[in-house]
């Protein structure tokens, strides 16, 4: 089986390739693509990549390409981890709206249009020529913002599924609070992507929720950043991502206050491309960890896995709505359990939302459509109605603020906002 990974001059990869090398049985790869237009970056990890497979005595091979469509020819499966504009606009989405009083995120808020806006128009084109050159491949989408990326590839008729790692971080959390194997635990994930609430966590089949948070409460509030007064009285546990949403002024205060994420990340990545650089190091360094993105790997070898083998299990992944929540449209893209198998998805009927949980839910959903509608046709006035929406946002003045400075810091990457006139 051929799997292309396009992004694959990230840092990252060496985590995706580990994921490979140990879950070997489950998904027997014989060739990985590397795509990258990044040479320095796809040398070192591409080298990196073949000693660890050496060292683990797989048989696949890695090679790499600059182009897309050699790249994915004949592949099974493209997975998608790239950055436009790398850690220097992750920086900007970090740090330009806490100067304005809103979140910095590069995910959520603003940040996460802004970093929409760069990214959806570039996916879609990697997409275009994957349905050319492997038309059967499944399109597997790490690239952050996972759900509306999702939601633009599903929306232009791509055979694609968007995959985030916090069901199963949370799943090997909670399963090694319970000193159990994480296989046993089952989640009542629901919400969008990076705005999800775990509403059960069965064991067995039997709900365990109410035991973990009242013997390792403090533990789990700790995870996510959230006073565990409030997790309990709530009964369910909120993705880290919620804070942004329910310590909003704190989160903003601490941000001002200390370095970007993007400025640590992108020194993190230098010294792990030495590391990279060093012919003996033939196994992920443990500074990876620190990179983030934990549990990406076995969360992408088992979703291939069941998509290429039609295992039919369960897998918690974004994909179309289609009444699933029927205060949704149709076309919204959550994030919940799916039985997985060669013709894709299919989600698992889903329990009644509550209103604390739906009404947030619905915002979001709103301000992603209107964030899709921006990146695909552009426009200041579009990117001022989605910051409108956005519930991290949602006054006038500042979205029009935030909408021209976003605008002005991206403009590289915006084909529309040129010197000229910009459209509305």
């Amino acid at each position: 089986m051929k799997v292309a990974v396009v992004g694959g001059g990230s840092t990252y990869t060496p985590e995706l390739i580990d994921g490979f090398a140990r879950l070997r049985d489950e998904l027997p790869v014989s060739e990985i693509v590397l795509i990258d237009p990044d040479e320095r970056r796809l040398a070192l990890v591409s080298a990196m990549a073949s000693r660890m497979l050496r060292r683990a005595g797989h048989p696949a091979t890695v090679s790499t390409s600059a182009t897309v469509d050699q790249g994915v020819a004949g592949a099974q499966a493209v997975l998608l981890q790239l950055r436009v504009g790398g850690q220097a606009a992750r920086n900007v989405d970090e740090t330009l709206p806490p100067a304005c009083g809103c979140v910095g995120q590069e995910t959520t808020g603003a940040g996460g249009l802004a970093k929409a806006l760069r990214t959806v128009p570039v996916v879609l084109d990697i997409a275009e020529r994957v349905a050319k050159a492997a038309p059967d491949a499944w399109i597997v989408d790490f690239t952050n913002p996972v759900g509306i990326v999702t939601r633009a590839l599903l929306q232009a008729g791509h055979r694609a599924i968007g995959l985030c790692n916090v069901a199963i971080g949370f799943q090997r959390r909670f399963a090694a609070h319970l000193g159990v194997a994480p296989e046993r635990i089952s989640l009542g994930h629901v919400g969008l992507n990076h705005l999800t609430w775990e509403r059960s966590v069965h064991l067995d089949g039997q709900d365990v929720l109410p035991r973990l948070l009242a013997e390792h409460g403090e533990k789990i509030a700790a995870d996510i950043g959230l006073p565990a007064a409030l997790v309990r009285r709530l009964g369910v546990v909120p993705s880290y991502y919620l804070r942004f949403f329910y310590e909003h002024d704190a989160v903003v205060a601490e941000q001002l206050d200390k370095p970007s994420r993007a400025a640590e990340v992108a020194a993190l990545e230098e010294s792990l491309l030495r590391m990279y650089a060093d012919p003996a190091v033939d196994t992920k360094p443990e500074l990876l960890g620190r990179r983030g993105g934990a549990y990406y790997s076995e969360a992408a070898v088992a979703l291939i896995a069941s998509l290429a083998g039609d295992r039919g299990d369960v897998q918690v992944v974004n994909l179309r709505n289609d009444g699933t929540l029927p205060f949704l449209p149709d076309d919204a893209v959550i994030e919940v359990p799916a039985r997985i198998g060669s013709s894709g998805a299919a989600a698992l009927p889903v329990d009644p939302v509550e209103p604390l949980y739906a009404g947030l839910i619905s915002h979001v959903t709103a301000y992603e459509a209107l964030a899709l509608e921006a990146a695909l046709h552009g426009g200041v006035d579009r990117v001022t109605d989605a910051l409108l929406a956005h519930p991290l946002v949602g006054q006038a003045s500042l979205s029009a603020e935030l909408a021209g400075r976003l605008v002005a810091a991206n403009r590289a990457f915006l084909p529309w906002a040129g010197d000229g006139a910009v459209p509305a």
